[in-house]
């Protein structure tokens, strides 16, 4: 690993969503704005790790999927505009930038290979990255209701049967990045999703969550893999460690029923 991997990741993700803020301010039709926002963010971000980092390989949601990845050392993982959606609807905050590196000599470690990585919440003015990781969270586990974020539009049965088994309150956010976001900075206890997605959707939000000490697997407990050859991902849990063995337990009390 480079000395500066982890500001490169942070830099990127802000100046990319400086740019998309910028766009945003310009107005237009909402779906016009939204492929701008991908190709902008995307165009930017591929041109600077091409220059910044010419030997790695990029993967970016908005680019084809290039073999050479998975024989490469280094792969930068990408989403140039994580809740395309929310960035199109006027007001809406809850949409990021991802910027994560991947590095196969890190794969045998916890992290799953990550070993950098950044998510920029341009309309919110923050930044969560590896470069100066979030404080560790909170023990104990608070005295209301677990908080636990989900999609706007397709929170799956799962996390439903996991609030009526422990009481949890979810909350419905965009931007799979502003939900790990809103697990960090204490404004959710939980992200549960059981929906599927992709590898650029969850790599850079899992490498600032871990690196400020919070658990991160696959809903049956297992270490979450990067730079696979099918980027399909099908589950993931993100919460404070604390929780982590009630939530397990839970999801499979779920999963197991009847």
């Amino acid at each position: 690993m480079r000395a500066d991997d982890h500001a490169v990741a942070r830099e990127l993700a802000v100046e990319a969503g400086r740019r998309l803020v910028q766009l945003r301010d310009r107005g237009g039709e909402p779906d016009l704005l939204r492929k701008a926002g991908d190709r902008l963010s995307h165009e930017f971000l591929t041109a600077e790790l091409a220059v910044r980092r010419p030997g790695d390989v990029v993967l970016s949601e908005e680019g084809a999927d290039d073999p050479a990845r998975l024989a490469a050392g280094r792969v930068w993982i990408v989403d140039p505009l994580d809740g395309t959606s929310e960035f199109g609807e006027p007001g809406r905050t809850d949409w990021a930038v991802h910027v994560a590196l991947w590095e196969a000599a890190a794969a045998g470690l916890t992290t799953g290979g990550l070993t950098a990585g950044a998510v920029a919440l341009p309309a919110q003015a923050k930044v969560l990255s590896t470069a100066a990781p979030a404080g560790p969270p909170a023990d104990g586990e608070g005295n209301g209701p677990v908080r636990i974020v989900v999609s706007r539009s397709r929170a799956p049965r799962l996390v439903y049967g996991i609030s009526d088994l422990i009481g949890a309150k979810l909350v419905p956010l965009g931007s799979a990045g502003a939900k790990v976001a809103a697990v960090v900075y204490g404004d959710a206890d939980a992200y549960v999703h059981a929906g599927g997605f992709y590898e650029w959707d969850t790599a850079a939000p899992v490498a600032v969550a871990r690196a400020a000490g919070f658990h991160a697997s696959r809903i049956d407990g297992s270490p979450l893999a990067y730079n696979q050859a099918d980027l399909m991902m099908p589950d993931i849990l993100v919460c404070r460690p604390a929780l982590a063995g009630a939530l397990l337990q839970a999801i499979r009390e779920v999963t197991n029923a009847p």
